[in-house]
Formats: structure tokens, sequence, C-alpha cells
């Protein structure tokens, strides 16, 4: 595998994202691109990511590769990147050689290791609520939660968007179709904070963000742009409520 990604802040930034949720994956590369999926050790996450081949300046690589890479030492090699620096990878006898290109050219080689985990697929999943709001609303929605509980619900009723946090307090924050897209159904679904502070984080990288969800059932994030193709699914928390 090699590629060549001008401007690759927006890379470095989602690899950050993803070790907050997992500190080794597999990068996977084919023709169509490279992509990532991976579960975190309490099983209660997964995420999803990929760049088609198409977003590269130069990419080769055989019908498929898997690479085992160690999130911590990428992030930090990543962060080395400036604004209008190329970044270029490519693996060569268990290493993967990065180089950094902007004032000078700077040489990174990081051992590839064996990730010890099954291959994960996005799972096929059916939902009877879809919304689609801001990333500066969700996150402040986020926040707000935060605040009074350690997790909280998202629900479709009566044509609005509701989330509800209930712990000691409450937070409460509904909003019309004018500020948030319903796009189809009704359905309620309550989920932790702190694995939804995680996900935030992507809310820097794009304007808005697909919500999907159902009664006790998970949650599917979906941050996407022209060079952002990011998701997350989060298993619900299924209690009695408060």
């Amino acid at each position: 595998m090699l590629f060549k990604l001008e401007n690759p802040k927006v890379f470095s930034d989602v690899v950050g994202i993803i070790s907050e949720l997992v500190g080794e994956v597999r990068i996977k590369a084919d023709k169509e691109g490279i992509s990532i999926v991976a579960i975190d050790p309490a099983n209660v996450a997964l995420v999803g990511f990929k760049v088609s081949a198409d977003k590269f300046s130069q990419f080769e690589t055989s019908e498929k590769e898997v690479l085992g890479v160690s999130l911590d030492n990428l992030k930090a090699v990543l962060r080395r990147c400036k604004a209008g620096s190329t970044l270029m990878m490519y693996n060569e006898d268990n290493v993967l050689h990065v180089k950094i290109f902007d004032k000078i050219q700077r040489d990174f080689s990081l051992a590839l290791i064996d990730v010890e985990s099954e291959d994960k697929d996005v799972p096929s999943l059916e939902f009877a609520a879809k919304v689609k709001m801001s990333t500066y609303d969700f996150n402040e929605v986020v926040e707000d939660c935060a605040v009074v509980a350690d997790s909280c619900s998202f629900s479709v009723e009566n044509g609005k968007f509701v989330v509800e946090a209930k712990g000691l307090n409450s937070a409460r924050s509904e909003f019309t179709s004018d500020e948030a897209k319903i796009e189809e159904g009704q359905g309620r679904g309550k989920y932790s904070v702190e694995y939804l502070q995680k996900f935030t984080k992507a809310c820097k990288l794009v304007e808005s963000v697909g919500l999907n969800f159902s009664d006790d059932y998970p949650l599917r994030l979906d941050f996407k742009s022209e060079v952002v193709d990011l998701l997350f699914v989060l298993a619900p928390r299924v209690e009695n409520e408060d």
C-alpha cells in the first residue's frame, strides 16, 4: 500500500478521535480506498471510517492489504503535520513508513503489529427514527446532558426531536422541524453520555450529523462531508425509566 494525501489535517484529526475508543486497529486497503472498522474494548461502541481512493493524490495497493497499527503511535506522528503539509504512507518489510513533506521532509517508521481482534463490518441496521441536525447544536445538547446525568435519551415525538437527561437533576432540549430535520418515523433510545462526548469530537469536522435510532436499539451517528466519512454505532442503555 502507498498513498499520498494533500492537507492531511482532517485525516490526523479522525485518527485522534478513533484513538479515544481503541488503541489498535486494522487499516484495510483495496482498490476502493482505505477503511477502518473497530469495536472498543468494552464492546459498547463501533467506529467506521473510510477514505475513497479518489481523495488521494496518489494511491497504490494490491487487491487487499491489512495493516495492524498502534493508533497512539500513528496519532503522535500525524500531529507533526502542519497546514499545507503533504502526507505519504507506505508499508514495507512489516514497517509503516510515514513521510511528511512541507518546508523539510520528515521520515518516520512505525512497526506494524498483530491486532488480536476479528475482522468487523459495519452492521446493517434498520431504524425507526432518523434525524439530521447541525453538529454545533448536537454538541451543545450532549454537553447540556453531561451536566446532570451519565445517560440521555433521544426521541422523536409529535414532529419534534427531544433530548433529555435525568438524574437528581434534569435537562431537556426540544427541536422543531426547522432546527432538526426529522427524516423518518418515531422512536426513543437511551445512550451513554460518556461515549457521546467522545463522538462529538467529530463535530468540528463537518457541519451536520445524522442520528439514527429506535426503541431500545443501537444509535448510529453519521458524520459526512466531501472529505470525511465517519460513523459510530453505540449500544443502548436498556433499563427502567428513572
